[in-house]
Order: C-alpha cells, then structure tokens, then sequence
C-alpha cells in the first residue's frame, strides 16, 4: 500500500509539474504585458502591437561570458519567442583565466543559439572590470555604462542579477548593486523597469523541473519557463562555451533549474540619497 501511495504521489506531482508549464505557456505574454503596463502607466512608455509580439527592448546584463545562458537563458527565450527585442550587455570578457578573446567569440555563438544576433552583444572590458572573484568593481563606472546603454537603445526592461548574484560572485553582486543605483537615484528613464533573478537556495538550485511548483507558487513579478526544445537550445548555448565545460558544469546543465526556470523580483525605483565612492 505504501509503495501505491508513493507511486500516486509522485505521478500527481510530475502531473502537477506538466499543468504549471502549459499554463504558463498560455499565460507568459498576458503576465508580461501586465508587468509592463503596471509599471509604464505613468508614461505611455510601453505598446501592446496589434499583432500577437510585445513591445519589450529588454537589457539583460551580465558579469561574464556563459552568464547568459547559464543564468538567464529561460527569459531570453521566452522573449524571443515573443519577438522581443533582446540586447545582452556583458562587463568583462572573462579574462581571468587570460582567455578573454575566446570566451568573447563563445559570448558570441552563445547568444546565436539563443536567438541574439552578434549586433545586439556588447563586451566592455575595462581594468577596472577584471573577471575576478576578489576585485572590488567599481560601482559608479558599472551604473554609468548601464546606465548609457539604456539611453543609446531606449530599452523599457533591464533584468540582471539580485543581491546574491545566484553563485555568490562578487562581480554578479556588484552589477547588482549598480542596477539598483541606478533605480534608487532617478537615472533610469521613465517606462523602463528593473528586474532582479531570484536567487534561490542550493537543495532548490539543483532540482531541475522538480523545483517548478515552488518557483510558481513564489511571489515572484515574473516566472519565465521553458520546455523541451527551450531546454536544447538552452543546452546548446552552454556547450558553445567549450572553455568553461569542466566537469561539473555538464553537471550544472542536467540538475540546474535555472537552465529551466527563471523568476524576478522589481529592483525598486525612486529617489535617494545614495553616494557611490
């Protein structure tokens, strides 16, 4: 009896799982469009064309080469599919390991396979933005860059890293930091809004679509999911950067529920006294 009953549960749990995913695919476009209009009211910023795409130019912003598809995969996909335009701002070249001109070209096929053409990459790579776990990023210059990437492209959508920067890298943590000064001292332009990746505990990192229920019943601004085919292309971009697949990475892209699932909170918007030394 017990073995039926473990058996039922997890059957009503993988067909829980399946619900959630075709209902979010029905559901992903009106959510967008329901996070933009809440957060553009004010400025008529954002347009619901009349055909079936979303009027998004969404800045996704990164520390490193392989962040994109390892981290923000699931929402670049999705966005995509949506017809969205999708700019990936890069900080570094990832030359820690003096490998910065490979792993620019790997950036580069990455996001091909995600869908992003190479005139829509930028890779700053700046002394003062050294791929390393242990420089202290200078935040001024970081939200400067940002912050004229915006203007150049008049983007509506940022979303990047949260405080805990998903690995606990210090430069994910500083891009963070810049975004968010950015939002608090009135520099990003009306009708753009700002999206944080949740960063979720380790047991729920590595549970791959088993994770799903909890990151839907999160109270989370926007859930982005991808299924199948969403999963090999997700796949395919991870394995573009052969520099970086070590052994565990082929670990990460089998367990990690981010090569699957992304949720985002709103980085706060509104006027403060923050000084940036």
């Amino acid at each position: 009896m017990s073995i039926l009953l473990a058996a039922f549960i997890v059957l009503s749990y993988l067909v829980w799982i399946k619900c959630i995913y075709y209902r979010h695919r029905r559901s992903f476009e009106k959510s967008l469009k329901h996070l933009m209009k809440s957060l553009s009211n004010r400025d008529n910023h954002f347009v619901a064309s009349q055909t079936n795409d979303v009027d998004v130019r969404a800045l996704v912003v990164t520390a490193h080469p392989d962040d994109e598809c390892m981290f923000f995969a699931p929402t670049i996909l999705r966005l995509v599919e949506l017809n969205a335009y999708v700019h990936v701002l890069c900080l570094s070249p990832g030359n820690y390991y003096n490998q910065g001109a490979q792993r620019k070209k790997e950036l580069l096929d990455s996001c091909a396979v995600l869908g992003i053409p190479a005139s829509r990459v930028t890779i700053v790579d700046h002394k003062k933005l050294p791929d390393d776990p242990n420089a202290e990023w200078s935040i001024s210059l970081a939200s400067s860059l940002i912050a004229k990437h915006i203007r150049t492209h008049s983007f509506n959508m940022v979303l990047t890293f949260d405080g805990r920067g998903v690995s606990g890298h210090a430069n994910h943590v500083a891009i963070h930091k810049a975004v968010s000064h950015l939002g608090s001292t009135g520099q990003v332009p009306d009708g753009c809004c700002l999206l944080s990746l949740v960063t979720v505990g380790l047991l729920r990192k590595y549970l791959s679509l088993l994770e799903l229920p909890l990151s839907w019943l999160s109270s989370s601004c926007l859930c982005c999911i991808i299924g199948s085919q969403g999963y090999r292309q997700a796949k395919g971009a991870m394995l573009c950067h052969r520099t970086q697949l070590l052994w565990f990475r082929y670990l990460y892209i089998f367990f990690s529920r981010y090569m699957l699932v992304n949720t985002f909170q709103i980085i706060p918007q509104g006027p403060r006294n923050l000084k940036i030394y």
